[in-house]
């Protein structure tokens, strides 16, 4: 379940984008707006699931899925990641907009 919450959160901001290129009435900036918390909360519900599913494997024997828990570990950071790059980016831009 983390590997598809991490995947999600991951191409949220991609997906924000082809929905303004996409959509005519959305531009980059409100496609963005949506896009990066939603990543942000996906991300960290990610984080969250795959904590979950490294505690129960840390507590088996048998350590089945170990390989998955980490692919979804790799998957939900980068999502965080990448939101708060977008966040950075449209801070960014705010303030631009604002001082210009």
């Amino acid at each position: 379940m983390g590997i598809v919450v991490g995947t999600l959160a991951v191409a949220a901001l991609p997906a924000g984008v082809a929905a303004s290129w996409l959509v005519h009435r959305v531009t980059l900036v409100h496609a963005l707006e949506v896009a990066v918390p939603v990543a942000f909360v996906l991300g960290l519900l990610a984080v969250s699931l795959v904590r979950r599913a490294r505690y129960r494997i840390d507590r088996s024997v048998s350590r089945p899925g170990e390989r998955i828990v980490r692919v979804g570990r790799f998957l939900a950071w980068t999502g965080v990641y990448l939101a708060l790059t977008g966040g950075i980016a449209l801070g960014f831009y705010g303030l631009l907009v604002v001082r210009g």
